[in-house]
């Protein structure tokens, strides 16, 4: 009895090992992924159970749960997911009847790859530095295939632009061949949904555009308030390889609060001095960069703005009179007496506030418009009361002069 009690004790513990090493390898089962699947958003993508048995039932879980995406439709052991979108993306397994796994299925939905929008700068001789800009989000997975390409009338020549890091929308190209007429960047963009290749054709004299000038700075003229000496470097982009190209260098400056530019030009030069400048007024001033020989090439952006002030000539503080001893002699009394008494008689003088003299001549001018006017009233109604009086008396007369006639 103690025999058989051990002995279906063992088998106990055995099924029990057995179960818990059934379910262990189920779980492992159900986590790992055999198969990676990329499917287009907005379309209709099929999953198989590879490895099921053909007419048997399977059973599908999303996430390693049974209930899948509403659209989902089941025909054997083909899972259809129609209109497929972002929700419908996860880990996708198959079962038998028992629920052991069949096959899994990582599913990830995107779109195909799409056109990039290239741009690409010259800052010197010997170096060209692209970038790109992709017109379609794809959600997937992407790699750039980015190159170089020459033609020299028929020949043509493939070089790598390299780019900073793997799969970074950014390349360079090392020593371009300047001299030849056509040059086209060819970026290639990748992902698990097919293949887009974008070529740009560039004209590597005309896109020669220097970095800004760097370390402007100005100082004013000492003894001349309308100077202005301005100082600058040339580029570090501008390698030294580059001393055979020379920079021309354009200078704008205005008065600060202006809003109107005066410019400046010169060659070679990194300094010019403003001889025009607004004396006692600070400044505003940036310079910019060109190829000299290369006509077609483009000016850089402005450099920072900077504020300078011309040199202003320093008011030196009034001395206050100092003692000096007292000198004896005649002449020098009369010119102390002298000059007491224009301080005494200066003394005397009032005194206005500011603005009352101008007050004062206001009121001044007004009284006497007013008193003109008057009078020419007055004298106005004096003539007219004599004029009166003048034809009232000629009246007079003529009547007597008719009453003598008629006595006669």
């Amino acid at each position: 009895m103690p025999a058989s009690v051990l002995c279906s004790g063992r088998l106990i513990v055995i099924g029990i090992l057995a179960l818990l090493v059934a379910l262990i390898s189920s779980e492992t089962g159900a986590n790992e992924v055999s198969d990676l699947q990329y499917g287009r958003l907005g379309s209709s993508v099929t999953l198989a159970c590879r490895g099921s048995t053909r007419g048997s039932p399977v059973e599908w879980r999303l996430n390693g749960s049974s209930v899948l995406p509403r659209q989902a439709l089941l025909r054997d052991s083909v899972l259809t997911l129609p209109n497929a979108g972002h929700p419908m993306e996860g880990n996708y397994s198959c079962h038998d009847h028992r629920g052991a796994l069949i096959h899994a299925v990582i599913l990830r939905l995107g779109h195909p790859p799409g056109r990039v929008n290239i741009t690409c700068r010259l800052p010197s001789h010997f170096r060209v530095y692209c970038s790109w800009v992709r017109q379609v989000e794809t959600s997937l997975p992407t790699h750039y295939i980015s190159s170089y390409i020459s033609n020299n009338h028929g020949d043509v020549t493939v070089e790598d632009c390299v780019q900073e890091t793997p799969g970074s929308p950014r390349c360079v190209i090392y020593d371009p061949l300047m001299w030849i007429p056509k040059h086209h960047i060819n970026i290639t963009e990748v992902n698990p949904l097919g293949v887009q290749q974008t070529i740009l054709r560039v004209d590597l004299l005309k896109q020669m555009k220097p970095d800004p000038p760097e370390g402007v700075v100005s100082v004013g003229v000492e003894g001349h308030p309308t100077q202005l000496l301005v100082h600058w470097s040339v580029p570090q982009s501008w390698e030294s390889e580059d001393s055979a190209f020379p920079l021309a260098f354009q200078l704008r400056y205005r008065p600060a609060g202006s809003h109107y530019w005066s410019m400046l030009y010169t060659e070679e030069n990194t300094s010019l001095m403003i001889m025009d400048a607004l004396a006692g007024h600070a400044h505003h001033l940036q310079v910019q960069a060109r190829e000299a020989i290369n006509t077609d090439s483009q000016w850089s952006e402005w450099s920072g703005l900077i504020q300078a002030q011309p040199w202003r000539e320093r008011l030196l503080p009034t001395e206050e009179p100092t003692d000096t001893p007292e000198l004896i002699g005649p002449d020098h009394h009369n010119n102390n007496n002298t000059i007491a008494d224009t301080s005494d008689v200066k003394s005397k003088e009032p005194q206005l506030p500011d603005g009352t003299g101008l007050a004062l001549v206001m009121v001044l001018s007004l009284f006497a418009g007013i008193i003109v006017v008057v009078g020419f009233i007055v004298v106005l109604l004096l003539w007219m009361r004599h004029r009166r009086r003048g034809g009232l008396s000629k009246q007079q007369l003529t009547s007597m002069v008719k009453m003598k006639s008629l006595l006669i």
